[in-house]
C-alpha cells in the first residue's frame, strides 16, 4: 500500500478470473431420484447435458447469481426451492474459455413444474441420478464431480437434519417420509421401526389430520394404534418409565434396516395421519442413522 493510502496494485498484473455459479437441484419422481440438468445451446460442448449455472454478474452475489440462473435456464425459482452452497471448484482447464472458478450449490424441492430451457439452455429436464454415477450420462465441463459431491451432501445431510421433509410436501404421512430415505439412500427401512422412530423425534410433529390414500381429502384422525399407545403410556409405573427411556436412548441401525417382508401387503384402507417438520431451518435431527454399507461408491 502507498503512503498516501492508495492501493499500489495493478491488475494487468494477474491473469483475469472468472467466477460462475452451477446448481445440483434433486427431486423424487416416480421413486427416483433426479437432478436437474440443462440440454447446452451455445459451445463450449454445445448439446451436452450440465448443470445450470453461468458467470457471476459484476453487481450480484454468489446467491443471486445462483437464483438467477436458475430461473433463466430452467424457470425454476428461487421460492419454490430449498438451496444450499455446496462448495468451490477451481482446477486450471476445467472451462476451455479462460480460468474458471465455479461456486456450486446444491437444492431440494418437492414441487417442481416442468422446467424449460431458456437463456443459454436449449432445454431442461430431471434426469435419474443414478444414470449420472453409473456413467450412463456424461456431464459439460466438470459438473459429473459436483453432482457425485452434491449426492453424497444430500446423503449425509438425512442423517443429522430434517432434510428429507424438504423433499415431501408441507404436510407428508410417515410412509412418505420413510420414501425418500429408502430412495436416496438406496435402501429398505423397516416401517413399523421407522414410524416409531419418527414419533419419538422432535423434528416432526402431526398435524392433526389425516389421508385415506394420495390425492383424497383430509379426514378426521382416526388411528386406534395411536390412541391406545398414548392411553398404554399414561399407565405406566416407574419401572417402564426406566425401560423405555432406556430403548429410546438406544441407536437402532440394524433393527431399522431391516429388510422388509417380500410378501405383498394389502391396503387396510386405514387413514394415515399427516405430520409437518418442526424447524425449517433444518437443524434437526435425523430419525434414523445410514447403514455404512448403503453409501453409493
Amino acid at each position: 500500500m502507498s503512503s498516501d493510502g492508495g492501493f499500489d496494485y495493478n491488475p494487468g498484473d494477474y491473469p483475469p478470473v472468472a467466477v460462475t455459479v452451477d446448481v445440483a437441484l434433486f427431486a423424487i419422481r416416480r421413486d427416483k431420484l433426479h437432478v436437474l440438468l440443462i440440454q447446452r445451446g451455445i459451445e463450449p460442448f454445445a448439446g451436452a447435458w450440465a448443470l445450470p449455472g453461468g458467470f457471476v454478474q459484476p453487481d450480484e452475489g454468489l446467491d443471486a447469481a445462483a437464483a438467477r440462473e436458475l430461473a433463466e435456464e430452467t424457470g425454476v425459482t428461487e421460492d419454490s426451492v430449498y438451496l444450499e452452497q455446496l462448495r468451490s471448484y477451481g482446477s486450471p482447464g476445467r472451462d476451455p474459455r479462460m480460468r474458471v472458478v465455479t461456486v456450486a450449490y446444491w437444492g431440494a424441492c418437492a414441487e417442481l413444474p416442468s422446467p424449460v430451457g431458456g437463456s443459454d439452455a436449449a432445454r431442461a429436464e430431471l434426469v435419474p441420478a443414478a444414470e449420472i454415477e453409473d456413467g450412463d450420462i456424461e456431464l459439460a465441463f466438470d459438473h459429473g464431480a459436483i453432482v457425485s459431491d452434491a449426492l453424497e451432501r444430500v446423503r449425509a445431510k438425512l442423517e443429522y437434519t430434517a432434510l428429507a421433509a424438504r423433499f415431501c410436501a408441507s404436510e407428508f404421512t410417515i410412509s412418505e417420509l420413510r420414501k425418500v430415505y429408502e430412495t436416496i439412500w438406496n435402501t429398505r427401512l423397516d416401517p413399523g421401526n421407522f414410524q416409531r422412530k419418527v414419533r419419538e423425534n422432535r423434528s416432526f410433529q402431526r398435524v392433526g389430520r389425516s389421508v385415506l390414500s394420495a390425492g383424497e381429502p383430509a379426514a378426521r384422525d382416526v388411528m386406534a394404534q395411536e390412541t391406545g399407545f398414548e392411553q398404554a403410556q399414561a399407565n405406566w409405573d416407574a419401572a417402564d418409565e426406566v425401560v423405555a427411556s432406556a430403548e429410546m436412548a438406544a441407536p437402532w441401525p440394524e433393527e431399522v434396516f431391516q429388510r422388509a417382508p417380500s410378501r405383498p401387503r394389502t391396503r387396510s384402507g386405514r387413514p394415515a395421519s399427516l405430520w409437518t417438520a418442526t424447524d425449517s431451518e433444518l437443524t434437526l435431527n435425523s430419525p434414523v442413522p445410514r447403514r455404512r454399507a448403503s453409501r453409493k461408491v
